[in-house]
């Protein structure tokens, strides 16, 4: 599977608050959450982001709490990939298990810009900066993982597992 969009660029150590503050935390409604979606690192953020779009991000992005709400918030605002140098434990699991892909290269992650366009694909780990004419290697996702992003996440995947 692959996916080509424009990319939106933060820093590194963005942490599970600056995806999704505190504040909001009182719901666990993804419309909702997705309203707020890195709204203290970048307040047009969540207003302009479209589906189909990709984050990418500098080292150890999801670093701080355990909120599930992060990887929750990202992709119900349509975010269809993250990539990082590499992500915080936590955060990386609870990617897998709501369903959002992530892949960790530093180069790519890196060499890219806000507005550049990416096409990745998780089977190969193949990613190519379309706008810069590039291609970087990230591990690829590996194929149990792949089937939890199709099912939407680990409770999704554990269901249609259960039904066989």
């Amino acid at each position: 599977m692959s996916v080509t969009g424009k990319i939106w660029k933060f820093g590194g150590n963005v942490d599970t608050d600056l995806i999704i503050p505190a504040r909001y935390l009182n719901t666990s409604d993804p419309k909702e959450l997705a309203k707020h979606v890195m709204e203290d690192a970048d307040p047009e953020f969540s207003k302009n982001v479209k589906p189909g779009e990709i984050i990418v991000a500098g080292e150890n992005f999801g670093c701080g709490s355990s909120r599930e709400h992060a990887p929750i918030a990202i992709k119900a605002a349509g975010v269809v990939c993250v990539i990082a140098p590499f992500f915080a434990r936590i955060f990386y699991r609870n990617a897998f298990n709501m369903g959002l892909p992530i892949l960790e290269c530093e180069s790519a992650a890196v060499e890219a810009t806000t507005g550049d366009t990416l096409t990745v694909d998780f089977s190969t780990g193949v990613i190519k900066n379309n706008t810069k004419g590039k291609t970087y290697q990230a591990s690829p996702i590996p194929p149990f993982m792949q089937e939890l992003i199709a099912a939407g996440g680990l409770m999704n995947y554990t269901v249609k597992m259960a039904g066989k």
